[in-house]
């Protein structure tokens, strides 16, 4: 089972997390209910088994926790993904939600890097500040080591925006994640 479970503690939050790519339970409490759904709609469409459990200052506001447990999913990933052998490596995906088209390419390359360009027309989706996607989506990227490029195609909802851009997410990332028939790694080079 490629799996991986993280405990991070900090002055700012405590978090345990659980992830398992071949899927599982799913049971997610972050203190921010919209990030919530946000995350078991990515372990839904993913396929994923995702538990966790953050108490994060939310008195000061959502940033910690949303980047924390970007941090810590993050280096899960790379721990489930070990040496990355045999998996398809890239991934994309187009993800309507109503009115909203979300796009993600990624590559599980080793190399951090991250695209976004996601306008959100609303400043909040419940308790949480839509400028925090990003904020989560390179903690993630930067932590498991993926290159990744989300775009917002279009949108006059912040909560459909953000829905579609994390569908698109776990799409993208359960193609990449598949294991193929070959035991190699994807690379010229022998390694990522």
């Amino acid at each position: 089972m490629r799996s991986a479970e993280i405990t991070r503690e900090t002055r700012e939050t405590k978090i345990r997390l659980s992830l398992c790519l071949e899927g599982g339970a799913r049971e997610i409490h972050t203190g921010i209910g919209f990030f919530d759904h946000m995350l078991h709609s990515f372990a839904v469409h993913g396929g994923f088994g995702l538990t966790m459990q953050c108490e994060g200052d939310l008195v000061v506001d959502g940033h910690h926790t949303v980047e924390d447990i970007g941090i810590v999913l993050g280096q899960a990933l790379a721990h489930a993904l070990g040496e990355k052998r045999g998996i398809a490596r890239f991934g994309s995906a187009y993800v309507p939600m109503d009115e909203a088209l979300g796009f993600c390419a990624l590559d599980c390359s080793g190399r951090p890097f991250l695209v976004f360009d996601a306008p959100m027309p609303q400043p909040m989706c419940g308790q949480y500040d839509t400028c925090l996607t990003v904020e989560f989506m390179r903690a993630l990227a930067v932590n498991a080591g993926l290159t990744l490029h989300l775009k917002g195609m279009y949108g006059d909802n912040a909560h459909h925006i953000t829905e579609a851009l994390f569908k698109a997410l776990a799409r993208a990332l359960r193609q990449a994640v598949t294991l193929t028939a070959s035991d190699e790694v994807l690379s010229t080079k022998g390694i990522l």
